[in-house]
Formats: C-alpha cells, structure tokens, sequence
C-alpha cells in the first residue's frame, strides 16, 4: 500500500541515482534474446539457465524472478526448467511505436547468493500494418501556365511497421500529364512529390482526378490510396511567406486542453482572391493531429489533448499556408514540453523475507527497485527507512537496493518490526511514496527457564495425610512455542541412599510438589532437595533451585515421666523426716516431652494426696516441698497423684504416683509402718538384716557406676565413628536437620527410694541421684548430610 504525505523527520537517507550507466555498463553486456511481435501467450522464447551456462537445478535452488521496469510482466520464468516464456502477447507498434530497433531491458533475479543479471528482449516486426493516407483526398490548385518539370509534394503515407515492412513505394494512376518521384528525408522517411510532364490547358481540361497508392516492402505488399484532385487555376505569380520559417515554443505538461500554443502568420503580395490564405498541417502525423488543433483562418495553434512528458517532450509540426491561388508556404513549429513533478516514485518488490530466525547475522530481508518517471531532479530519488531500527537500506547494481539486518536480533526483546519504506523524489514539490513491510522474528531456543525465587522454603504440618500438596515451584522461560514449554524434576540426592523419592514427588507439568507419605517431626524437622526446570528446545536448557521443606510440630506426643517411673514394678518410696521445716524439699518430679517449643513446655498439678495441706507442688518444676511441720497425726504412708500437662492445643497429660514415708530419722534401728502386725522386732535380727543390705547395696551401687561408664564411652565411641545422631525414638537421617528448642528439663534429677514389701522398721531410706542418658540433641537448624 501507498500513502504520500510530508517527509518522516529524522530518517537515514540513501541517495539513489536512477541512472548508473558507468558502474552497469562496466559491469557486464546485457543478454539480449529475441521474439516476434504478435506471438501468442506461453510461447517459447529461450532457455536462461543455458544462455547463462548454469544447471537446471543451480537455477532452481538460487530462486529467480524477471523483473521489468513499472513491474511489467511481458515474460514469464519456469523456476525449474529455466524456460522463459511469454506471458502476453506483445504489439511493438504500441510498445515501441517507430523506434528500431524495439528493445525491452528486464533484470534476471537470482537469489543465494543474490545476482541481478541484465537482459533485453528484441521485439523484432512482422507486417501487419498496411500504409495509410490520414487524409483520403489531397486537392492541388495548378495555375494552367505551370511548367514542365514543376514539382509538386504530397500528403505522405504511414506505415506503422519498420524495415521492409512499413512504407517503400508510391504509384499514381496512369495519365498523360503527371508521374509519381520519391524523396527520401531524415530517418529514411520517404514522401510523394507530383511532377508535371507537360503543359495544362484549363479549358481542355479544368480538372485531373489521379489515384495515390503508397505501398511496403512485404511480398505481396500491403497498400493504401488517396485521391488527387488536380484543380487548374489562372495565373498567380506570388505565394505565401511566412513571418519565421522556424517557431520554438514551451508548454509545460499539465497545461489544459485548449491552451494557445502558438500562432503563426503568412502573407501574400497578390491581391482578390489570391491573397487568400488558408493554413493546414503539413505531413502531419496522426498523434499531432490528436494533439493539435489548428485554425485555417488565423494560423493559432491550440492543445487539443493533453501533453506528457513522460511520453513525448517534443513536437515537430509542419504548418503550410496556401493562397487562393493555390501556392504555398511552409513553416516548421517546435514544441517542447516542459517535464513537471508529477510521478511520485515507484517501488518494485523483488523478493521479501517475512520471517528471519532471531540468531542469523546479517540477512537480507527484502530486494526490490525503485524508479521515477520523470527527469532530470525530479527522476531522482532518495530511499530510507526510520532510525530506531536494527535494519539497513544497502544499494544494489543500477536502481536496486537490498534491506539487511545488522546484526544479530533477539526475539524476546523484540518479536515484530514494521518497517516503512519511504521513496522521495528531489523534485519541487517533492514526491513521495512509503511501502510497509512486517518482519517477524522466529525464536531460537536461547533462554533457559527462570525460577521465580532464588530459594523456595515450604512449611507442612506433620502426621499429614499422604498425597498432601505442599506447595508448588514455578520458572518461566522467554522463549516461545515448545521452547517455552517448562517441564519440572527432582534430582537424585548426592548421599547414596537418599530415600527422598518417598517422601516427595513432583508434577512434571505444573511443578506442584506432594508429600508421599505422613511426615513426623520428631524423627525429621527438615530437609532440602533440588529441582531441575528444563525447557522443550532443542537442544534443551535448564535450571535449578533448592527447595526446603520445614515440618511443624503438633502436639501428638504425652508428657513422659521419667521418676517417679510409673511401668507397674515394685513402688519407690520418698522419706520425709518428721522433722522437716515447711518447704522441705521432698522429691521432684521428671518429665520430658518430645514435641517441640510451646508444645513440649510442661506445667504440674497436684490432683490428690493422703493429707490435703501436707505438701505443696511447683507448678513449673515439679518439686514436691512440706506445706507445714509434719505432726504425729500425719499418716506415716503418705500417697500423692500428679497430673503432668503439657502447652499443646489441645493439651495432653500423664498423671504420676508419688509414695512418701514419714520417719523420724534416718538414724532409727527400725521404721513402724501403719500395716506391720508385729510390734516387737528382735534387735539381733534386724542388725544382721542391715549389714546384709548395706553390702549387697554397695556392691550394687559400683557394679551400676561400672557399667554406666562403660555403656557411655562405647556410646560416645560409635557417635564419633559413624556420625550418627539419634532422637528419642531413634536415629536421624543423615541428610536432615534437627532443629528442636531447649526443652524443659536441662538436667535432670532423680532421687529413689527403694523398700521392699513388708520391710518393717529393719531398712533404711538409701537416696542416690539418678541422671538419665538421653540422646545428644542436635542444634537448632543444623543441617546433615
């Protein structure tokens, strides 16, 4: 499409010079081949890919066009074959009119690599115009005293054909007064001229009809005729003379119809009638004749068509005046038409390449030429195309240019450029024309998909159910189509035996990660994997992202009471002398939690005793103290119920059974309880009772602190070998992180008290701190591997 309009500010300009005759005529002859007029449509012409000396299949692959000025299309290319062939039939009196040879330059395109080759096509005459007379009748008015051997010129003949087919001869009709001479003038035009053979005689004869015959070249030849009309008249001894026998005048192309072109003026020294002068054209041909009109009274020549430059600048116009007497003169009228800028410049498309891959150099886009009609400033032209583009406007061999990018062009900054070709004349008012071309860039698989964080951290509640989905990662990729396609994966860990595959799986599509299985806090606080993103190009590119996985705690696990131990065995007893001050301390209570934070934070409760009031319970560390001085009211088996809680929604508890004695000392050879049945004991029995005890305790107490030793250093052996960390249910994963808070219980105590059943008064109390072994607590957020 085309639009004029003002010039585009800022634009790059290329001038471009229509004519390079220099540069095209070093360059190479054109080929010239050659076809006859009135040939039908699809004839053979020639075969290019011989006349070049290529192979058919060299051609076929380089791409070809014939390209003609204006974008004719005269001929046709078989793009196989190389067989050139027309596509319409051809008259060369109308493309060529009286020029010979008729010759019709074109351009042969090649493309990859690109190559305009020159060629003209011949367009060689065959006879199929006869000669014409424009005017049938000519009318000569002879004085009777004319003599012998006067010479009398004629209308001439016109043959639109050439050579030895247009116009050749001229006969007249037989008589006895007249014969027919030929001359010939410039451009080997040949006129009649009617020659007297002897004298007239107006009385014998006042009037001689003869018959013109103009004839061609061809066997048997093509004719015309016109009639002669021979008037005799009286003596008229002076003819017309023009003023000027050469008139130069200008008219410019858009003049109007009817404009005054010139006027010319004879005069004649005779008087009456043969002072008469009428004016009319002389050899005239029948385009003058279209365009001229002249006035037989007043010599005023007027535009009867209008003029262009473009197809003829100048006319030559024979004016003859004749007197009543029937001489004559003649003048001759040049009339130079004056070119305007009235073409606005014309782009031919060559060739055009909609869609460039965005990785390609410097390719070229589009080929095409431009051209003006008119001359001189006004044929000159200027190409361009906006600045702000990664394009170039390259000027080709004679009036061809070549559109290139410059450099290399990237999809995902820029997918589609519209580009306007602007073509403007140098002429005054300058001219223009703009030509819009749609490049598209294809992609080319040069971005690798991008993760939407640089890390991902997901939080899931444990004892979830299985196939929960926990969240998703996401990358996009810049590319489009199948480039762009995104498709997700785990990678294997770099531990062998990595179960991670049972724990997590991914959707390869969406990048949605699910939990396989229920996840439990206490053996797993954390973990990490990575996830590859790869996109559908080819070759394919990817990326990878780590991801952390943060199991929180529920509150799923009971306080667990570590002493008093309530498993069902023998019962422990604590001593209270009757003598304890208020806040004594009693016992204490030990539970730990294995939840984590608030969930493992525990409180006390007091829930029952044997003597409300007797003893007190703290409620955050479990110590069991006197309330008040014990009296000798007070129960000596005291019994206590603890309820341990933890912080949890909703809470859980564990209840615990404390059993106190209260004696009056230590020192005592005997304990009363309230169910012994015996109120004497034999002092030698119990004596005997009490060393026993005190050394199967002793021995006891060192074989424990042995192997407590020995149990630890093969512990912290294997510890340090294997690296292995355990919870309290058992060992962690190495590849997981524990990230448990401070607990409770930083150090834990117990006192114990064992008595047998029915030991009466004859044991003692026996307190020895326990320190339970638990396993190593990891760090909070240290990470294994």
């Amino acid at each position: 499409m085309e639009r004029e309009g003002a010039m585009i500010p800022q634009q790059r300009q290329v001038l471009f010079l229509l004519v390079l005759l220099g540069v095209s005529g070093a360059a190479s002859e054109p080929e010239q081949f050659s076809v006859v007029e009135e040939m039908e449509r699809g004839s053979f012409v020639a075969n290019v890919a011989k006349t070049l000396g290529l192979e058919v299949g060299v051609l076929s692959s380089r791409g070809n066009r014939v390209v003609f000025k204006g974008n004719k299309k005269y001929l046709q290319l078989h793009p196989k074959t190389g067989d050139l062939f027309l596509r319409e039939k051809l008259d060369r009196e109308e493309l060529c009119g009286p020029a010979d040879p008729c010759v019709l330059p074109f351009q042969i395109l090649l493309e990859n690599p690109f190559q305009i080759v020159r060629a003209e096509l011949i367009l060689e005459d065959i006879n199929d115009h006869s000669p014409i007379f424009l005017d049938t009748e000519m009318i000569l008015k002879i004085s009777e005293n004319t003599s012998p051997g006067t010479v009398f010129t004629l209308e001439n003949a016109q043959d639109l054909d050439i050579g030895n087919n247009g116009l050749q001869n001229y006969t007249i009709s037989p008589n006895s007064h007249f014969h027919i001479q030929i001359r010939e003038e410039e451009e080997n035009k040949k006129y009649p001229e009617l020659v007297l053979d002897k004298a007239l005689d107006r009385e014998e004869q006042p009037e001689i009809i003869l018959t013109l015959t103009a004839l061609d070249g061809d066997s048997p030849p093509r004719s015309g005729t016109a009639q002669v009309r021979v008037i005799l008249l009286d003596i008229n001894d002076n003819a017309p003379v023009f003023a000027q026998s050469r008139y130069e005048v200008q008219i410019s192309e858009n003049s109007s119809i009817g404009t005054l072109v010139v006027t010319v003026s004879a005069t004649d020294l005779d008087a009456g009638n043969y002072a008469d002068i009428s004016y009319t054209f002389f050899h005239a041909s029948d385009y003058i004749r279209k365009t001229f009109q002249l006035s037989k009274k007043s010599g005023e020549l007027y535009l009867k068509e209008k003029v262009d430059f473009e197809l003829i600048q100048s006319y030559t116009i024979n004016i003859q005046a004749t007197d009543g007497g029937g001489l004559s003169g003649k003048c001759t009228i040049i009339v130079q038409v004056m070119d305007l800028n009235d073409n606005s410049p014309e782009l031919t498309m060559s060739s055009l390449t909609s869609i460039i891959s965005e990785n390609l150099p410097e390719t070229v886009v589009a080929v095409f030429s431009v051209s003006d009609l008119d001359s001189g400033e006004n044929g000159k032209v200027i190409c361009s195309i906006q600045d702000d583009l990664p394009f170039a406007l390259k000027p080709s061999v004679e009036n061809f240019y070549t559109l290139e990018s410059e450099g290399t062009l990237d999809r995902e900054n820029r997918a589609e450029y519209n580009i306007t070709i602007t073509v403007t004349d140098l002429g005054s008012p300058r001219l223009k024309s703009e030509y819009y071309i749609t490049v598209l860039i294809s992609d080319v698989n040069d971005n690798p998909p991008v993760f939407t964080q640089r890390n991902y951290r997901l939080y899931v509640q444990e004892n979830n159910s299985p196939a929960l989905h926990i969240g998703s990662v996401s990358a996009s990729d810049k590319d489009s189509g199948i480039n762009a396609k995104v498709t997700y994966s785990l990678l294997p860990p770099e531990a062998e035996g990595l179960p991670l595959f049972s724990y997590i799986a991914i959707n390869s599509d969406n990048g949605h990660l699910y939990a396989l299985r229920s996840l439990d806090h206490e053996a797993i606080q954390a973990f990490q994997f990575t996830v590859r993103a790869v996109d559908g190009g080819s070759p394919s590119l990817s990326s990878e992202v780590l991801v952390h996985i943060m199991i929180q705690d529920e509150n799923d696990n009971s306080p667990f009471v570590l002493y008093p131990l309530q498993n069902g065995t023998t019962p422990c007893s604590d001593l209270v002398p009757r003598t304890a001050e208020p806040g004594y301390l009693v016992t204490k209570v030990v539970a730990v939690d294995r939840d984590w934070g608030q969930n493992s934070w525990l409180s006390y409760q007091l829930l029952k005793t044997t003597d409300p009031g007797l003893f007190t319970l703290w409620a955050h560390n479990g110590e069991v103290r006197t309330a008040r001085p014990i009296s000798d009211k007070d129960t000596i088996k005291q019994k206590l119920l603890v309820l341990v809680k933890d912080n949890g929604q909703p809470p859980l508890s564990t209840a615990a059974t404390l059993n106190i004695l209260l004696v009056s000392g230590f020192s005592e050879p005997y304990m009363q309880l309230p169910d012994a049945n015996k109120k004497e004991f034999q002092t030698d029995s119990l004596t005997t009772y009490l060393i026993i005890s005190l050394a199967s305790i002793s021995f006891l107490f060192m074989v424990s602190i042995i192997m407590f030793i020995a149990i630890h250093l093969w512990k912290r052996k294997r510890d340090t070998s294997d690296g292995t960390r355990f919870d309290l249910n058992g060992p962690f994963p190495r590849y997981l992180m524990d990230v448990s808070g401070t607990k409770t219980l930083t150090q834990n105590y117990q006192y114990e008290v064992c008595l047998t059943n029915d030991s009466g008064t004859n044991e003692f109390k026996f307190m020895k701190p326990i320190n339970p072994t638990l396993p190593p607590t990891q760090a909070s957020g240290e990470k294994l591997y």
